[in-house]
C-alpha cells in the first residue's frame, strides 16, 4: 500500500530565488521488507550502479517487470505460430516451452 502519493519538491537555500533546475516529479513510496539474500544482492547492485538502494530497487522492480513483458509477449506469439500444429511430440515440446516462458524457469 502506498504511502504518499505527493509530488515532491526539493527545498532551495534561498526561498526568495526560486530555482529552475529543481523537478517536481510524482512519485509513490513504499515500504516493503527484503531477505536478507536480496537486500544483499540490491546493496551490491546499488553499489555497481552507484545509486542508492532506494533507486536501485525500483529499477530491479521496473525490469523485472518489463522482463515479464517481454515473456508474456513471446508467449503468445509463440502460441499463434502454432496453434494448428497437430504432431502430440511437437506439442509436448511446446507445452514445456510455454512453461518455462511463462514461470521464467
Amino acid at each position: 500500500m502506498p504511502h504518499t502519493k505527493n509530488a515532491t519538491k526539493r527545498s532551495t537555500s534561498s526561498p526568495s530565488k526560486p530555482r529552475k533546475d529543481l523537478a517536481v516529479k510524482d512519485e509513490v513510496r513504499y515500504t516493503v521488507g527484503l531477505a536478507a539474500s536480496v537486500a544483499r544482492q540490491v546493496e551490491r547492485y546499488a553499489q555497481t550502479a552507484d545509486t542508492s538502494r532506494s533507486k536501485a530497487i525500483a529499477t530491479l522492480v521496473r525490469l523485472g517487470l518489463e522482463g515479464q513483458e517481454i515473456r508474456k509477449r513471446e508467449f503468445f506469439k509463440k502460441l499463434k505460430a502454432n496453434l494448428d500444429d497437430n504432431d502430440p511430440a511437437r506439442q509436448d515440446l511446446l507445452v514445456d516451452e510455454f512453461r518455462a516462458l511463462i514461470l521464467g524457469r
